[in-house]
This record gives C-alpha cells, structure tokens and sequence, in this order.
C-alpha cells in the first residue's frame, strides 16, 4: 500500500507488543506454577492449563488447589496476622507504597502478562489496568498512614479471603488486596481459573517489597478450590466480585458463620442519552461503556436507553461508529477488542443472541477466527425480553427508546441489578435530579467506566453489596475493637399459678399503615409480669402480616424525599411525646420485666435526640479523583429496613434501630421484643402524635423465629438487621440470599444499648452512591 493509499483509506498497520519477557517469566518456572503460600511457591501439584485467548495457545500449566492447599495458606496467614497487625499504620504504608512503586517499574510486564491470559487489548492492561492497580496501593498507602488518626477504636478483622473474577484479574487483586492489608488483615486470594498469571507474578514481586511472608497468599484453581476457601473456618472475611448466582451461593455459604461479607456481583447498566446530549460524544462515551474490556464488565453500559426523538439519529452514528471498530491479536495496540475470554464464555454469547428476538446489528468489521465476537446492537426488544434482563457478558448492547424523563427513570430501574449507569445530557439540572432516582450504586454524568480508588465503588439491589474504594471500602475490613460476650436468651415471663386480673382486657394489636390492625393469624400472646399480673395481649404476626407491612413501608417511600430537616423535627417531636409519658414507660418496663425502667426511657429520649442531630449532619464527602471534574459520595437510605429488635432492652434497643433508619430516610417494619413487647405497642401511640406520616414505621409482634424468615427472604425488603437473642442470625442470612439484601446481625454477641449509636449505625442505614460530575468544555 502506498503512503497515500494510506493516507485515504486511514487505516492503521500493526503495532505488535512484545511478548518475550512475559514468557521469559514464564519459562524461568518451567511453565509450571504451584501456589504462593507463606512467602515462596509450592511444587506445582496436580495442574491444569492456561491460555491465551485469541490463539489458544497454552501458556503455563497452573496448580487446582485443593482442601488441604487452603488450609495451608490460611494457616500461614493465620500465622502472620498478629504480627502484621500490631505494625504502626505508618510501617503498613511503607510496604503498600513499595507495592505501588513496583507495579510501576513492572509495568510492562504486568500489562502484556495481563493481555495474554485474558484476552484484553494490550491499550488496555498497559493504559488503564496498570496504572489503576498502581494508584490503589499508593491511595491505600496513605489510608494506612491515616488510620489510627482517622478511624480509632477500629481493629483489622483477621485472615482476609479473596474470590476475584477473570475480567479485570490484576486490578480485582489490587482492590481486595490493598485495603486488606492497610486495615491489618493477612490475605488468602484465589483467583480466577482463566487468569492466575498475573497475581501469581505480582506474589512474585511483593518478595521485593519486602512483604512479610504469610500476609499474601495465592492458591490457584477452579471453583471447588474457591469453595474451600469460602468455607475455611478460620477465615474472617469474604470479599468476592464475580457473577450474581455464585454471589448469591457464597451468601448462603457463610450464613451464620461470623464471616463479613462483600459481594461485587453483576449488572445491567442503563446507559441513558436524553435528546439534548452531545450525540457525538455520547456515541464515543458508549463505546468505552459496552465495548471495553469486550463487554466483559460488570459495570457495562449494555442497556441503551434513548430518548425518542433522537434514537433514530442516535443509532445511525453508532453503526457507523461500530464499523470502524477494530478486531485482532490484543498484543496489537491499534487493536479496539481483543478476544474473548474463553470458549464458553463465547458460546454462552452466540447462544444467548442467537436465541434473542429484535433487530441484529452486527459491525461490518473483520472477525478473527478464534475466539472473537463481533460487536452487535439489538433494537426493537421489550423490557421484559431476555437480553434487557439478563447480563450477557460479552460486546452486544441492547438498546430501548423513551419519551419522558420519568419513563426514562422507570425503565432504567427495571431491572433486579443497581450496579452503575450513565445519564448523557447537556441539562445539568436534569443530570442531578436524574442521578438520585436511579438506582444504582456508581452513576457516571456524561462518562463512562470512570474508576479510581478515592471514590467508592458497588451496587445495590442483586449487584452486591459493599464498597471498594474510598474510606467506605477500607471500613469493609475493620470492626470496632470492643470486648465482647455472648448473648443470653430472653424468655417471657411464664403464665403463673395463680393469675392477678384487674381492669378492662387490652389487646395491643399490630401497627401497620400508621393504623392499628389485628393479626391476620387471629392468635394472640399473652404478657404476664413476674409477679403474676396480666399486662395484656399482644397480636401474634405471620407472614401475611409482614406482607402487608412491607407494602405499607413502600408506600411511604415519600419519606426519602422529605428534607432530612422536616425528619430532625419530626424526630425531637417523638422525643417530646415520650418525654411527656415518660414516668407510663418506666413503669410499664418494671411491669414486664421487673427492673426499674427509669433510666431505660431516659436513654431512649436521648438517642432520639442523637439522631434527630444526624438527620442533617450525616454529610457525603466530595472525593478527589484524577478528573477535571468531582466525584460525589452521597449517602442515601437504603429503602425498606426490616429490624428484629433485642429482647433485653425492649424500648431502648427498638428506638436505637428505629430512629436512625428513619433519620436517614428509610422506612421500615420492626419486630419489638418478643419477651416484652408491651412498649413497642405503648410506642405507636407516642409515633401516632408526633407527625410521623403513616407506613414509615410498622410494627409486628409475634415470635421472633416464626417472622424472621419471612421478612428476611422478603424480595421487598432491602436491609435487614437481627438482635435478636434467639439464635437467628444463621436463619436471617441464608434467607436473605434472595435479593441479595444487606444484613447487620449479633451472631449471639451482646449489644452494650447504654452506648450503641451513631456512625455505625448510620452507615448501616445509608447506602453510599458515587455520582461522577465532569465539567468544562
């Protein structure tokens, strides 16, 4: 071709990127690679392949780990925690910023390494991959210098276990990896079965670090290997990023296990472009959203909703886009898509569209033979249409148009995930009255996959739970350093022999809907003091019961938008009613369980005040991240918050819970004492004179284990906490793998309620949304 043939047609040549030091790595192993335990490799064991995507070639055979390979890492971890931990903030920093810098001067080969076993294009792994894993461990460097300043009475949670997937294998490393070593924890990872090289590499290098041997261990496998590690008991911690349905195993897994738990799952990301947006820009913003990575993203922009009177326009410049996108060996740096993962994951592609309905619009560029998919728009489709539902995984957008800003709303909410979404618009007022309705956890304005480790990261609803990133990702790996002891359980006060009646018959019925109602079961409980006196009935609640509830808190979903002022006042107004019946309360606490209940009422006024104060004090933060522009951490509710409340503190643990999911604007359905219920009851009346608008606190008595799972496998419910003193944290998690709702449980720990308020509790009812703002021209 001639340079002018070159010149009109605009094509570019190749530009290959050297291989040879990633298999001079290779090879200096034998290319074969046991496990990184304890400081040093292990013989590589009973081992299986892995490849290079867009050839097939083998690149190195790996070790499947097995049960007694865990053990031996989590023992050495175990091994090398205190130590690890009992290091000044300042000496955690020392290593993490060596890290940092080595990623630096192993740049080039952590990159073609990366491109090799994934598939990704070299552009990629070396431009945006690298540099990120790089800025993780110097952000979180400086997150360790801080700690002891910033987060007192916070201690590390122990052995850390990593479960990261095979899209981003380097970078996932880097997110678990880096907080949990800031925080004090040791770390076991396993990564992905497609990509182990890199971590394998970057174990390798830590040596030059300097890293302890013991606090990063890597067992390589499939996933019985990752089961092994999810089910160790001696692992404190699950931090996992991978699809929806293992999330959702990994939750049953480790339900009453006393294991934290972060889940980064999947998505289905609405990319919103309203008529006034840069319809230029935005087709280029889509391209980075749906074909980087080839689509293998979690955060994906692969649902294209487009306003009406553009679509047509729109999707014009984005064929045309399409056709100009390039194919080829991702070694290639003037390569667009590298190859797909695996063999599966391209059939599990080709199946899904193939068996999809609407217009197929495949990209008239040229598709390697291998393992490549051709990137593909579908117009036409329903919302209820597979390919808008389920997460594909591979480069094929999905596209649906809408008139209104509110069915746009609608339509990017239709869905089960909340992981990310873009808004595309000129109209800035627009852009923020969009970002808080939709629901998700990342919101990018007129951008795409912006990521940095100052600004939070996760989703809500079945994309997870949890945060990587920012000051709310690096808690994940930390507990309040308190003294603990177990739970006794409370037991009502049993019938005596010989009753004491007097007055009329009062039967306390559930409060649902701001009305009192009857138990749909018809039964009722019957509250005795422990001198014998009958103090009433209580409603015994079923299932039914919660349904209703729960509807009733959804209904009250105006309270969210209520001024977080309009809330404070509401809140000291509910302090002043109890005030007023104050000396009734304490005596009807010394009737049901014999202690004077003074003190009980008092504490229960203060903590409405606490968090009357909250309400408009619990500020987000304004993250600084490498943009012309900011990232917003807001702190929204989390929606409906189901609350089975402690026995021993039956007015003061119920307001405890209570008032701070309503501070921050959730509603929520609570289950009073199941001992003493007799103050949650006296309590609505006090809530049905303060202003308290009706649904945003419903109350259901009955029997903690008999309404547990019902409300905690709730599909409408989307918090739920047990202080139960009934063993029920087990119950509680398992059935919440559902929806995948968040959950704050005792685990048979004793609550302190004299002192239990404030950041904690506030965190627990706020879910933490980035909202990324470019700005400028």
């Amino acid at each position: 071709m001639t340079i002018k043939e070159i010149f009109n047609d605009m094509s570019y040549g190749p530009a290959p990127e050297s291989s040879d030091e990633a298999f001079a790595w290779i090879n200096r192993h034998d290319g074969r690679f046991g496990h990184w335990i304890d400081g040093a490799f292990t013989e590589a064991g009973e081992v299986f392949d892995t490849r290079f995507p867009a050839s097939g070639q083998v690149l190195a055979h790996v070790t499947q780990g097995s049960v007694a390979d865990i053990d031996a890492a989590v023992s050495a971890a175990r091994k090398a925690q205190p130590k690890w931990a009992r290091l000044s903030g300042h000496k955690r920093a020392q290593y993490l910023y060596a890290l940092a810098r080595l990623v630096q001067k192993h740049s080039r080969l952590l990159a073609v390494l990366e491109t090799l076993d994934n598939g990704k294009p070299i552009r990629e792994s070396r431009d945006i991959d690298v540099p990120l894993v790089a800025r993780h461990f110097y952000y979180h460097a400086g997150l360790a210098q801080l700690l002891h300043s910033e987060q007192p009475g916070m201690e590390p949670l122990g052995v850390c276990g990593a479960v990261i997937p095979w899209n981003f294998p380097l970078l996932m490393l880097a997110w678990k990896v880096a907080p949990a070593l800031a925080a004090g924890n040791t770390v076991v990872l396993k990564p992905a079965e497609y990509t182990p090289l890199t971590a394998l590499l970057f174990a390798e290098i830590s040596r030059e670090a300097g890293l302890p041997p013991g606090v990063l261990n890597v067992v390589t496998g499939d996933g019985r290997t990752g089961a092994a590690l999810v089910d160790h008991k001696d692992v404190n911690k699950i931090a996992f990023t991978g699809s929806t349905p293992v999330g959702r195993k990994i939750r049953e897994a480790t339900a009453g296990s006393g294991k934290a738990l972060t889940l980064e799952l999947g998505g289905k990301s609405p990319y919103l472009v309203f008529a006034d947006a840069d319809l230029d820009s935005a087709v280029e913003g889509l391209v980075d959203a749906i074909w980087f990575n080839g689509g293998q993203v979690c955060c994906a922009g692969s649902r294209l909703l487009v306003q009406e009177g553009v679509a047509e326009r729109f999707h014009a410049k984005l064929r045309a886009r399409m056709d100009g996108l390039r194919l080829g060996d991702p070694l290639d740096k003037c390569v667009d898509l590298g190859a797909i993962v695996d063999d599966r994951q391209l059939a599990r592609i080709t199946a899904m569209v193939d068996a999809s309905d609407g217009e197929k619009y495949r990209a008239a560029c040229a598709v390697p033979a291998g393992c490549f998919y051709p990137p593909t728009l579908i117009t036409g489709l329903g919302s209820a249409s597979p390919l808008m539902q389920e997460e594909i995984f591979g480069p094929v957008l999905v596209s649906m148009t809408f008139r209104t800003p509110s069915e746009a709303v609608e339509l990017a909410n239709n869905t089960r995930y909340g992981l990310a979404a873009s808004i595309w618009t000129e109209n800035i007022n627009l852009a923020l009255d969009m970002a808080p309705k939709v629901k998700a956890g990342v919101i990018w304005i007129n951008g795409a996959n912006m990521l940095d480790a100052a600004a939070g990261f996760g989703g809500m609803r079945e994309s997870g739970f949890g945060r990587e990133g920012g000051w709310e990702g690096l808690l994940a790996y930390l507990r309040p350093k308190i003294a603990t002891k177990p739970l006794k359980a409370v037991q009502a006060v049993a019938e005596p022999k010989a009753a004491e009646v007097t007055g009329l018959d009062r039967t306390a019925k559930l409060y649902i809907g701001g009305k009192q109602a009857r138990p749909d079961g018809g039964y009722s409980q019957t509250i005795w003091s422990p001198k014998g006196a009958l103090l009433g009935h209580v409603g015994s609640g079923n299932r039914k019961d919660i349904r209703n509830a729960v509807e009733a808190a959804h209904a009250a979903k105006g309270w969210g938008k209520a001024s977080a002022h309009l809330r404070a006042q509401i809140l000291f107004y509910i302090a002043e009613n109890l005030s007023a019946r104050a000396e009734e309360f304490a005596r009807r606490l010394f009737d049901m369980t014999g202690k004077p209940g003074a003190a009980e009422v008092e504490a229960s006024i203060a903590r409405l005040f606490t968090y009357a104060a909250w309400a408009d004090k619990f500020d987000g933060a304004v993250k600084s991240v490498p943009i012309r522009g900011v990232a917003l951490a807001m702190n929204e509710p989390c929606g409906v918050i189901g609350a089975i409340c402690p026995d021993e503190a039956p007015l003061l643990g119920l307001v405890s819970l209570m008032a701070p999911a309503i501070a921050m604007g959730n509603t929520c359905v609570l289950i009073p004492s199941q001992a003493y219920p007799l103050a949650a009851t006296d309590l609505y009346q006090v809530l049905d004179t303060s202003d308290l608008p009706g649904g945003v606190v419903n109350i259901v008595t009955g029997s903690h284990a008999e309404l547990s799972k019902p409300l905690a496998s709730h599909l409408d419910v989307d918090a739920l906490w047990c202080f139960s003193s009934s063993d029920l944290s087990g119950v509680v998690e398992k059935a919440s793998a559902g929806n995948l709702k968040r959950t704050w449980v005792n685990h048979g720990i004793a609550t302190n309620w004299a002192t239990a308020e404030g950041r904690e509790f506030l965190r627990a009812a706020t879910e933490v949304k980035t909202i990324w703002v470019p700005y400028g021209e």
